[in-house]
This record gives structure tokens, C-alpha cells and sequence, in this order.
């Protein structure tokens, strides 16, 4: 393992991708009352219940500790260089915590900051581990990761910007404060930060729309599909084979488990749709 992957996760990468291509996983923080702990380690229908009830939630960095010991684990299994992407550093200060662990690794750590999150970031982790699986140099390994992140982008569908507004994350969206109940916002992530896509009467036709803006930028380039959610259901499923029916070059898509970092700041029953050129 000469070039060794790290990402956050934010990234919502499956436990067994993960595992596959060696990618290590540093867990973004949740808090909830006077609990702390790993995103990973909570309940997400209890998380989903505690959303919806009004409890007071919130989310934080890996402590730069964290980042440490995982790039020195990295180091300990024969890794000679380090690539670590990561959330946007406008969305959280979890790059700036890798940065700094860095610093204090004998071996070189390249940090990235994907200016994304969700499946985005986690395909390009995907893509770098594949090079590095194959023997490429670092900067090799970056490319790679950089490729994926420059065609990918995130399509969300939330039932409410309020929860967005309330963890200070609502970005260039918050244009969009104020919208009758009856129109459900699409969002996605532009320049780094949320911004606003579209404003659709009911939750089915937003559902809709979102498919079809996925259409519209896959085009006719082959691409990669992930659908993240709390839980998948009817709603996922029926998108998958929509999705397979109307692209042109699906080469792969795939129902991922959403981050419950991310689902802590969409709010329940936030989708997202990620389209990633293969």
C-alpha cells in the first residue's frame, strides 16, 4: 500500500467498498444533548424521531487526533504517502482538522478539499483508492480523485430549508427562505457551499423534477448514479428504475446510506441524487 485513501464520512462510502479498496474512514462528529460520538455510532431512525421533535442537534469536526492515528495506522501498514479528501471546507472546518494532523505525520499527507460532500466526495475516494490499488504515484492517485470531483455534482431534495438555516448551512439557498410549505426546494452544492436549483409544488413532483435533472446532466456520458437517504424504500427504488430507463450510459447505480452528519442538516426525508461521470 504504497499511496493510502483516507476520507470522512460524509462521504457515505458502504462499509464494504470501503473495506475493499482499503479506503479508511474518519467519522465526523454529531452531538445530541450531552452525547458526543462518531456519526456511525447513532441510531439513525432515533436521529430521524429526535429531527422531527425539535431536539437540539449538531455537528462538528473529527478532532485533528482522530486524523492522527488514522494516518499513522496508514503509516504503520507500509503506506509511503497519504491522499485525504474531504468534506467542503465551507461546509465544515473538517479539512482544516486533517491539515493540521498532517503536519505531524512523517510521511507526505496531500489533503484535499473536495469543495463537495456526499457520493461526489465518496466516488472520487473510490477512484483515487483504484489508482492507488494499482500501484499509481501520488499525484496519480490525485488526479484521479480530482477527475471524478470536477464532473460530479449533488442533487437534494429536502422536505425544508429549516434545518439547513438552523445549523448555518443554508449558503446561497437561503434565497429560498420563506417558500410556501407546498413547494419542496431542490438544492445542491455549488462553488463549495448550497445553493438553490429549484422550488416544485408537492413532494412527488419534486421527486420528479429531481430525476429529471439528473437526466439532463448525465446526457449521453456514461456515468455513475448514487441514491443516498436514511433508509431506502419505495421512493428510492421507484427512482432507481426510472434513472435506468431514461439514461443513456448508466454504467453503474447504487443505494447508499446517507451520512447522518448530512441528514442532521437536510432534515428527514432529505434525498439526494449523486451523478458522477464513470
Amino acid at each position: 500500500m504504497p499511496v493510502a485513501v483516507i476520507t470522512d464520512s460524509t462521504a457515505c462510502v458502504p462499509d464494504q467498498l470501503a473495506a475493499q479498496w482499503g479506503i479508511s474512514v474518519v467519522q465526523v462528529q454529531i452531538h445530541v444533548d450531552e452525547r458526543t460520538d462518531d456519526e456511525n455510532r447513532f441510531d439513525r431512525g432515533e436521529l430521524i424521531n429526535l429531527l422531527r421533535s425539535g431536539a437540539d442537534i449538531s455537528t462538528s469536526p473529527p478532532d485533528q487526533g482522530a486524523f492522527f492515528w488514522t494516518y499513522q495506522q496508514a503509516v504503520s501498514q507500509g503506506a509511503d504517502a497519504i491522499v485525504s479528501l474531504h468534506i467542503s471546507g465551507k461546509l465544515s472546518a473538517t479539512v482544516e482538522a486533517a491539515r493540521a494532523a498532517a503536519q505531524q505525520v512523517r510521511v507526505p499527507v496531500h489533503v484535499l478539499d473536495s469543495s463537495t460532500t456526499g457520493m461526489s466526495l465518496g466516488f472520487a475516494a473510490l477512484s483515487a483508492a483504484r489508482a492507488a490499488a494499482a500501484g499509481g504515484h501520488p499525484r496519480r492517485v490525485i488526479e484521479a480523485a480530482e477527475r471524478r470531483l470536477y464532473g460530479s455534482s449533488e442533487f437534494i431534495y429536502v422536505d425544508t430549508l429549516e434545518f439547513l438555516r438552523k445549523g448555518g448551512r443554508i449558503g446561497a439557498a437561503a434565497a429560498m427562505l420563506g417558500t410556501a410549505l407546498s413547494l419542496k426546494p431542490l438544492i445542491t452544492i455549488r462553488g463549495g457551499e448550497v445553493a438553490p436549483l429549484s422550488r416544485v409544488p408537492g413532494t412527488k413532483r419534486a421527486l420528479t423534477k429531481l430525476t429529471d435533472i439528473a437526466v439532463e446532466f448525465a446526457g449521453s456520458r456514461p456515468v455513475d448514479i448514487a441514491i443516498a437517504s436514511a433508509a431506502p424504500s419505495e421512493r428510492e427504488m421507484a427512482m432507481v428504475q426510472q434513472l435506468r430507463e431514461r439514461l443513456v450510459d448508466l454504467r453503474e447505480i447504487v443505494l447508499v446510506q446517507g451520512s447522518a452528519v448530512i441528514g442532521v442538516h437536510t432534515g428527514p426525508g432529505a434525498l439526494g441524487v449523486t451523478v458522477s461521470p464513470a
